[in-house]
């Protein structure tokens, strides 16, 4: 596929324009940052190895009716998805105290939470992505009342998930972070799983030894993040014995179909 214009340029990813009206090309950089881009670095094939995963987990919430941007993936580093209206907050799904939370509180890090937590983010590296409430998000306007119950309401099925996806390998679901869009249909929206879900967004440890399968090798300087994102990939199956991301599957002729409650443009 020819180059295309480009759109944007992030940390982690490049949209260039799609094929076709209203789809994106998304391209996984190997560049690492953290601390809101105060450190950089990059982690060798971090961008094959996002792109494999982040494309079958996406292919599997499809599965039990998660609506996502996603459409198939068109090489080692590309996704074609839908393009879509991002709603400017990181959502932040906590099962167990790790990292800002355990800063934040005091909670010795490792702790498991009495229950689910979800916390929201404003989306602004100038502003360090500052914490909000749903307060913040209705006086601001930036989510209506409609599409805070179906983002709160996917980030926990979204959760359970991919609790049972990762325990089955093994591996303990920390924490992780979700950002979401809205499709245009006619005056009406419905609001999508966008973005990633990857190793970069995920806090991933082995349930056995405790070891850290995440980025927060890259933020603390623990070293191993290749083999670490590796080890993820192997386990669930889509790397294969020499270390390159092998075609296990063929998902590329999957279309996930739009769901959830429709909001009146205002």
């Amino acid at each position: 596929m020819s180059r295309r214009r480009q759109i944007y340029e992030g940390k982690a990813k490049i949209l260039y324009e799609g094929p076709e009206p209203g789809t994106i090309i998304q391209y996984f950089k190997d560049d690492a940052t953290a601390f809101n881009a105060q450190k950089k670095g990059t982690i060798n094939g971090k961008g094959v190895i996002n792109n494999r995963i982040s494309e079958h987990v996406f292919t599997r919430l499809a599965h039990i009716g998660i609506p996502t941007h996603f459409i198939r993936r068109l090489n080692m580093r590309e996704q074609l998805v839908r393009q879509c209206e991002i709603i400017p907050l990181e959502v932040v799904v906590r099962n167990v105290a790790a990292g800002s939370i355990s800063q934040r509180l005091g909670i010795e890090e490792g702790e498991q939470l009495p229950h689910t937590l979800i916390e929201y983010y404003f989306k602004d590296d100038a502003l360090n992505d500052p914490m909000v409430a749903e307060e913040h998000i209705a006086c601001f306007g930036w989510a209506s009342n409609e599409e805070m119950q179906d983002i709160s309401s996917m980030a926990i099925r979204i959760n359970d998930f991919l609790c049972g996806m990762f325990s089955a390998i093994n591996i303990r679901l920390i924490d992780f972070k979700l950002e979401f869009g809205r499709i245009w249909d006619g005056d009406y929206s419905r609001v999508i799983l966008a973005d990633e879900i990857s190793p970069d967004g995920c806090r991933l440890w082995d349930m056995v030894s405790g070891e850290k399968l995440d980025k927060d090798r890259f933020r603390r300087d623990l070293g191993g993040e290749e083999e670490a994102y590796q080890e993820v990939a192997r386990r669930l199956g889509l790397l294969q014995d020499d270390g390159n991301p092998g075609e296990v599957f063929d998902l590329s002729a999957h279309r996930t179909k739009l769901r959830g409650t429709p909001v009146k443009k205002k």
